[in-house]
């Protein structure tokens, strides 16, 4: 095992990965503000121009594992520099399509050069950094997934206010070019150089895995990024063949590793990787209580109380700074309070939806921007203390080589949670206005109870691992002092 020796460019090089991850996670929501200027713009109905976003997501999530495992083998700066060039080229074609076919293509293609992009971000920080220096890695990692999150819905809004129709909508894609041309820059500079394992990709690259999981995820994803369009009731017999198709994942990864040839996803992870089970599954259903609140948020501002875009957009403002800040600070603090961090983020992320439910009843809809304020920076607050350290506990103990695909199911994960919350909380919600004749503050606090609970069975999760990583540390201790008592006896 080589010593670890600290990149000096190491803090510059993470600089640059995360702006470009911040423009791949940022692309997730900032076309929603968008959507109905570019349907207006492109002359075409609802369910097409939704592919627009649902597409993205869809490629994005189907492609996460594949793009850690070719940056394991095929070295980290290479795989991040090919994909962020395919995400500026395909962005640039987004914003110049002049018709629906060609931009919903170039959001699919976008979407894939994202998820080959994005577990570059996890595996170089767990390259570059050690100790309490990846602790604070992760926290600015946390940081950029909470703001790109919150903030996409304000920056469509900005965007469009300051372009204005009919072509307003295609600044949206066009603002990733000149960022992405120098991140590009930055990036040939910074990056370290020496990490590719020189591998032959037909024996290295696992395809029979590549291809199980790909139908797995998209037997789950499609679905639901058809929810809105009827594809819960047109395509459940999705769900069934994707638990064929993971099932057959899991036997056929097993059965790699045991030939001795290279997994795409070492099922070991899960089994004999302490935390990371369980760290894959708090995040997962983290995002699935919280990613769907911003969708409803902007159906319940703008449908609801007539907000603009922008206005509904700053609304939610308070949860992307608390989230920005405390994201930071909490990835300093995970060596000393660990998965106490999550458990409290949890607990103040489920308070302060409750809080909003409730301040949302007794409020006139005038005020309802204003009131839910407070609450939604001591929800953002909570949320910077999830996403960092648990990115940094699930993946603490991941060996180096298998830090791109450890990474990518982490967010697979994250994008699957993201999928499903979505689904759930906006059909609560519309199912709601619908029965309560359109009164969009009840519908609101139904949501948000329903975002709630979900919040609070990943905190249940982060609770019981809490308890097994005490169990743990209590075991390490006692093995110590044992081997020490060993020694002194020989002596």
């Amino acid at each position: 095992m080589t010593e670890y020796v600290p990149d000096p460019l190491r803090w510059r090089a993470l600089a640059v990965t995360l702006t470009a991850g911040f423009m791949t996670l940022l692309d997730v929501s900032i076309v929603n503000t968008a959507l109905p200027a570019m349907q207006r713009g492109l002359n075409t109905g609802s369910g097409t121009i939704q592919w627009v976003v649902s597409g993205y997501a869809l490629t994005f999530g189907l492609v996460l594992v594949t793009g850690g495992r070719l940056g394991d083998a095929l070295g980290r700066r290479r795989v991040f520099l090919v994909a962020l060039a395919a995400f500026v080229a395909t962005s640039a074609v987004a914003g110049a399509a002049q018709d629906p076919t060609t931009l919903v293509i170039a959001r699919l293609a976008q979407g894939c050069a994202a998820g080959f992009l994005t577990p570059q971000n996890t595996g170089l920080i767990q390259d570059l950094f050690r100790g309490a220096e990846r602790a604070r890695a992760f926290g600015l990692f946390g940081a950029v997934v909470g703001i790109s999150t919150a903030i996409g819905p304000v920056l469509g809004g900005v965007l469009l206010a300051v372009f204005g129709d009919p072509g307003g909508w295609r600044w949206v894609f066009y603002v990733n070019v000149p960022v992405g041309a120098l991140a590009f820059g930055l990036a040939l500079r910074l990056l370290p150089k020496t990490e590719g394992r020189g591998v032959r990709l037909r024996s290295e690259i696992d395809v029979a895995g590549i291809l199980l999981l790909a139908i797995a995820v998209l037997g789950v994803l499609l679905p639901l990024v058809e929810s809105q369009q009827g594809g819960l009731r047109r395509l459940w017999w999705l769900f069934p063949i994707a638990a064929v198709c993971f099932a057959g994942f899991v036997w056929w990864e097993r059965r790699v590793v045991t030939r001795g040839r290279s997994p795409l996803l070492d099922i070991r992870l899960f089994t004999g990787t302490p935390g990371y089970a369980p760290g894959v599954a708090v995040g997962a259903l983290y995002f699935c209580g919280f990613a769907g609140v911003w969708l409803v948020f902007a159906l319940f501002f703008q449908q609801g109380l007539g907000y603009t875009p922008l206005q509904s957009g700053l609304s939610v403002t308070p949860f992307a700074i608390g989230s920005a800040v405390s994201a930071a600070v909490a990835g300093r603090l995970v060596p000393r309070f660990g998965r106490r961090l999550s458990v409290t983020g949890l607990s103040l992320v489920a308070f302060a939806l409750l809080v909003v439910a409730a301040v949302v009843e007794f409020v006139p809809p005038s005020a309802a921007g204003w009131a839910v304020a407070l609450p939604l920076l001591l929800g953002g607050i909570g949320g910077g203390m999830v996403i960092s350290p648990n990115t940094t506990l699930t993946l603490e103990c991941v060996p180096t080589t298998m830090a791109g695909a450890a990474g990518g199911a982490l967010q697979t994960g994250q994008r699957i949670g993201t999928a499903i919350g979505t689904a759930v909380l906006a059909s609560v919600f519309e199912s709601a206005v619908l029965a309560s004749d359109r009164n969009y503050s009840l519908a609101l606090t139904i949501a948000m109870c329903c975002s709630a609970a979900l919040t609070c069975v990943a905190l249940l999760l982060a609770i019981l691992e809490l308890r097994a990583r005490r169990v743990r540390t209590a075991r390490g201790e006692e093995h110590e002092a044992a081997e020490r008592a060993a020694a002194v006896h020989r002596l």
